[in-house]
């Protein structure tokens, strides 16, 4: 969190902020119905503000999750997770104020790269296991890890983004959401999901890093759920046997046989003979230097963020009878 500016730094408390108050210089993402800008304030704190269209949450049925995001973040303070500074809304939008993780995404370095060493991928794989064993502890699954969630900080670590489809889940859930690669078969089935599609998405993203491509690809979704579904995972000569086990045991279909959602959690990933000789309290610590540390010349510099079009202004506004679904932004 950006610190030393008290007039928003208040939780999500929002204290009269309003857009006018941000400078807007660059957009850093883009949505279905949201786009992420990279703005400043008159005392030169850069933040990411988070725009989502009300009419569009409206047409889209995302009230729900709109207001989970916002009750989620506002629960989480991590250090391997973004964090929410504020919440407010105007007559057109709503907005979340965020810290900048100026490192940009992991898939922008991942696709510099062509793939990342056996280290590498050990190093984000282990910050994202604290991270999923800080939110598990909440009750809350994230179901959409991607490489294009995952942000780096000024330093090279991690920091977990964009929980448009995170949910406090005590037991399970029958939501089908997420993206197509990272869906594990439980949610396929509609047979119900809780934590345990985290640690699979865990398991894809590991595989992904170390081959430069997700373990089930087809050009069409129903292809990769059929390919999910089959299990049969293609692992290319150069990973190392270790490596070869950990995916195996995360891309478990049986769900009392998956690697994180076993007796013991978290702590059973951490045990793995893949992450020997890790020091977690460390990595927690953040006294493990990244392998990638991001080249910046300034607070906001913008040049690990892709760049994308202009958008074009959406002026539709939102029926007076829905105002009230707004009113805690």
């Amino acid at each position: 969190m950006v610190k030393g500016d008290p007039s928003i730094t208040n939780g999500v408390q929002r204290y009269g902020v309003t857009v006018n108050g941000f400078v807007r210089l660059k957009t850093l993402g883009t949505g279905s119905f949201s786009r992420v800008y990279l703005v400043k304030n008159q005392k030169q704190n850069y933040y990411a503000l988070k725009r989502l269209s009300k009419a569009h949450i409206i047409k889209n049925k995302q009230i729900d999750h709109t207001l989970s995001e916002r009750a989620i973040l506002s629960r989480i303070e991590f250090p391997f997770i973004v964090n929410l500074v504020c919440t407010f809304n105007d007559e057109l939008n709503v907005y979340f104020l965020m810290e900048y993780a100026i490192g940009g995404e992991l898939f922008t370095h991942l696709r510099r790269a062509g793939r990342f060493s056996n280290e590498m991928a050990k190093f984000y794989s282990g910050q994202i296991t604290l991270a999923l064993e800080h939110l598990h502890g909440l009750d809350i699954v994230y179901r959409d890890l991607k490489p294009e969630n995952i942000l780096l900080d000024y330093q090279g670590n991690v920091k977990i983004a964009d929980f448009g489809f995170a949910k406090v889940v005590p037991d399970r859930t029958w939501t089908f959401c997420g993206t197509a690669e990272y869906i594990a078969p439980e949610i396929i089935k509609s047979q119900g999901h809780g934590k345990a599609v985290d640690w699979w998405a865990l398991g894809v993203l590991i595989f992904e890093m170390l081959a430069g491509h997700p373990p089930f690809y087809h050009e069409d979704p129903l292809g990769i759920y059929q390919l999910i579904l089959a299990g049969k995972i293609n692992f290319p000569p150069h990973f190392a046997p270790q490596a070869v086990d950990i995916v195996k045991r995360f891309l478990t279909a049986d769900l009392s046989k998956r690697l994180g959602n076993l007796q013991h959690g978290a702590l059973q990933v951490k045990s793995h003979p893949w992450f020997d000789g890790f020091n977690w309290n460390d990595l927690l610590a953040k006294q493990i230097r990244p392998p990638i540390v991001p080249f910046i010349s300034g607070l906001g510099d913008t040049r690990n963020f892709d760049e994308y079009p202009d958008e074009i202004p959406q002026q539709e506004k939102v029926p007076t009878e829905y105002d009230a679904y707004f009113e805690c932004f």
